[in-house]
């Protein structure tokens, strides 16, 4: 009874993310003394994963598939676990897989817990440890049904190699039901920099960058720490940056190991949509700012002074170090 791995792709290229569940899945699977089984979309990488313990790759190949829609692939997946009798389930906790996990346990009648930070406590009863409270505290949640699905925090478990012979087959889905009437009418993506979900380090700018003209020396820093933008909720709501780019709790989520605050009070709504950073840099002039309280490091100071001697003492480190 094989552990199934959802990984994530994008024009045939796996994210970040699908390594790191594919380890997670790896560790469960030895628990439970079986093997992995991964299902990709239209993936051109399949034979990456037999490098994180995956044994075999259920591939759909399906142009109807090429673009992600929740339904279509949850569908889909459905469709493979009942074929293979699965019993448990792993995905990332990204933005793509929380919407695609729900209807999936509504399929299946699974148990579905996200955020889940370790390898289970225990498979007999089915214990994880999860996040809770904005990721304030933790929960240990038991999983009682039949089939478990279990979506894990970006950046949590980490990527671990366990090199494995991997087979490949080409699994047939049928979606003549579900794909009619439904259709992506357009679809915006970041080209040609790091996104908040796949990347390592964040840099984040709010309202004490003083207006949109000022943007530059962020995306700078960016650039030197090969890192995505980011940005408050007022800094998105005045349009000095795109939504995309607004992360807290009622924006993106971000798990990232490194997260760099520039002129950002840090509201509880903030706070709580990066707490799971592992580690968050402050920089603000001033010293009562409450995300001082929340980071591991910080520098009181103004950042139109600040930031560009940051960049040049990057620059300086990173020509010396090549």
């Amino acid at each position: 009874m094989s552990v199934l791995v959802y990984t994530e792709s994008e024009k045939g290229k796996f994210k970040k993310n699908a390594f790191e569940v594919a380890s997670y899945a790896t560790a469960v699977a030895k628990m439970m003394d079986t093997t992995v089984t991964a299902i990709t979309f239209n993936s051109d990488e399949n034979e990456l994963l037999g490098n994180y313990g995956v044994s075999k790759v259920m591939h759909i190949k399906n142009d109807s598939l090429a673009t992600f829609n929740a339904r279509t692939y949850a569908e889909s997946i459905a469709q493979a676990v009942k074929s293979l009798d699965i019993k448990v389930i792993i995905l990332s906790s990204s933005t793509d897989t929380k919407y695609l996990a729900p209807l999936l346990a509504a399929s299946l009648k699974a148990g579905y817990v996200p955020n889940v930070v370790k390898a289970p406590e225990s498979t007999d009863p089915f214990m994880v440890k999860r996040t809770a409270f904005s990721n304030k505290g933790f929960a240990h949640t038991q999983i009682e049904t039949d089939i478990k699905i279990i979506g894990v925090s970006n950046n949590a478990f980490g990527v671990h190699e366990n090199k494995t012979d991997v087979s490949l087959e080409e699994f047939a889905v049928s979606l003549d039901d579900i794909t009619r009437g439904t259709k992506s009418v357009e679809i915006d993506k970041v080209v040609g920099k790091a996104t908040i979900a796949d990347a390592d380090i964040v840099v984040s700018a709010g309202r004490g960058l003083k207006g949109p003209e000022n943007w530059g020396m962020i995306e700078e820093l960016a650039d030197v720490l090969g890192a995505a933008t980011a940005c408050s909720k007022p800094v998105s709501d005045l349009g000095w940056r795109p939504h995309g780019e607004h992360v807290g709790q009622t924006g993106k989520p971000v798990a990232s190991n490194l997260y760099i605050a520039i002129g950002i009070s840090g509201a509880i709504q903030h706070l709580a949509g990066v707490s799971a950073s592992k580690t968050k840099v402050v920089i603000n002039n001033d010293p009562e700012a409450p995300f001082f309280k929340a980071a591991d490091y910080g520098i009181v100071g103004d950042a139109f002074e600040v930031v560009p001697q940051l960049i040049e003492k990057l620059k300086a480190f990173k020509a010396q170090n090549g």
